[in-house]
């Protein structure tokens, strides 16, 4: 973990993360620092002055998070309030939003967690102005990301946003926040372990490009969460520390490669349809963003493992052909359909053939073994007591193989999930 402790405020320094890799490109991180530590949203102004953002402000809050900093909020001139009763990051609230930012703010800041972050990192994308991040939770690891995760229209969708220029993250306020909030950010962080192994396979089938330095900074990150759950349990500041820690370097490793790639594979897309609500697609109740990534976690952990198994590949194997529009109209339905298949015009799996997959299989293989087993993660979940099941996340066990065929159409991404549809296995 590289981070400078001062005055017991453990600090991210993003120079550390700037300029030529080894791996031959340069990266560019927006966020100058993170201040993760108990009580530093009292030091708020000396944070801003320290690293220069200065100008009007205006501070976006939900109802829950207004209260949860009760005697620290952000001095500023403006402040909206937004009813956390049904909302979402989606086109109605950043409307609503947009309409109430005063026209002469500079800086807007969001104190919440991951809704009201994605709804600010818009309006700040919108106006062209600075924004600055306050998680009053440790619930997902969008904080630091460049990108919104947003529901357009009924599409889940990852929009163009801004990053946070700096980050306050005050961990006597995260660690009093509701336990399924952890929960969820140690789901969307276990969820890594199937994203970098998404991300090699791609690197390593189609040549996609993969940076190891972004690469072990979120691995280590995301181990360095498994061990601290026992914390997490025992309601250790420290553990809360660390679990805040490793969703900032998620949002700053998606900052270096200028995408989600580090973060988001077969596990995410799981998620987002879920979202999305397909209409052949029974949800019985949404749960939070983390709780469903760190299931789909375990569910794509245990058809990997089942591809793993397979000695060899090749007799497997059929050639690539074109997603069915008709049969993504019967499951999605109407509009939403539309969108997926406008999703996959360009099919990446289109320029993968049965002899490329063939070849690497043992590579494949190799990296599936470093994947954690379901019956591993489903034991550290079962410590938090958080979800660990489709059915704890609102969706029948029976829906399970329509989950894993059809939630890679929700983005257009290489990975072994979506890799299926050349395997008859």
């Amino acid at each position: 973990m590289v981070v400078k402790v001062v005055e017991n405020a453990m600090i991210i320094d993003s120079s550390l993360y700037q300029g030529r890799c080894k791996c031959g490109r340069e990266h560019t991180v927006v966020t100058q620092a993170a201040i993760i530590a108990e009580g530093c949203l009292l030091n708020f102004e000396k944070y801003m002055e320290e690293y220069g953002i200065d100008g009007k402000r205006c501070v976006l809050y939900g109802a829950n998070s207004y209260k949860a900093t009760e005697g620290k909020h952000p001095r500023a001139e403006q402040e909206l309030i937004l009813n956390p009763e049904d909302l979402h990051a989606d086109e109605r609230s950043t409307a609503f939003a947009l309409e109430r930012i005063e026209e002469d703010v500079k800086v807007l800041i969001a104190v919440g967690s991951g809704t009201i972050h994605d709804i600010t990192r818009f309006c700040a994308h919108e106006r062209g102005i600075r924004f600055v991040s306050c998680p009053t939770a440790a619930s997902v690891d969008g904080f630091c990301s460049t990108v919104a995760s947003m529901t357009w229209c009924g599409y889940k969708k990852t929009v163009t946003a801004v990053a946070p220029e700096l980050v306050i993250a005050d961990v006597e306020v995260i660690r009093e926040a509701p336990p399924e909030l952890v929960r969820s950010g140690i789901g969307d962080i276990m969820a890594k372990y199937i994203a970098l192994a998404d991300w090699e396979i791609s690197h390593r089938v189609a040549g996609e490009y993969l940076c190891p330095t972004i690469y072990g900074l979120t691995k280590k990150a995301t181990d360095i969460v498994m061990e601290s759950i026992p914390g997490i349990c025992r309601g250790e500041s420290d553990a809360y520390a660390h679990v805040t820690y490793a969703l900032i370097i998620s949002g700053i490793a998606m900052q270096m490669i200028g995408n989600s790639r580090p973060a988001s594979g077969a596990e995410h897309h799981i998620s987002h349809m879920i979202e999305m609500g397909p209409q052949k697609l029974k949800v019985r109740f949404q749960a939070l963003h983390g709780e469903k990534t760190g299931v789909g976690a375990l569910v794509a952990s245990r058809e990997y493992h089942r591809l793993r198994k397979i000695n060899h590949i090749t007799p497997f194997l059929k050639d690539y052909t074109g997603i069915p529009e008709k049969t993504v109209k019967e499951y999605f339905g109407g509009d939403l359909a539309e969108a997926v298949m406008k999703e996959n015009e360009e099919d990446c799996l289109s320029a993968l053939t049965r002899e490329k997959l063939s070849e690497h299989w043992e590579e494949i293989r190799d990296i599936l073994e470093r994947v954690p087993k379901e019956e591993f993660l489903y034991g550290l979940l079962e410590q938090l007591d958080a979800k660990r099941s489709l059915e704890d996340i609102g969706i029948s066990e029976e829906d399970r193989q329509n989950v894993l065929e059809y939630s890679p159409l929700v983005r257009n991404r290489l990975t072994l999930m979506r890799m299926r549809r050349m395997i008859n296995a």
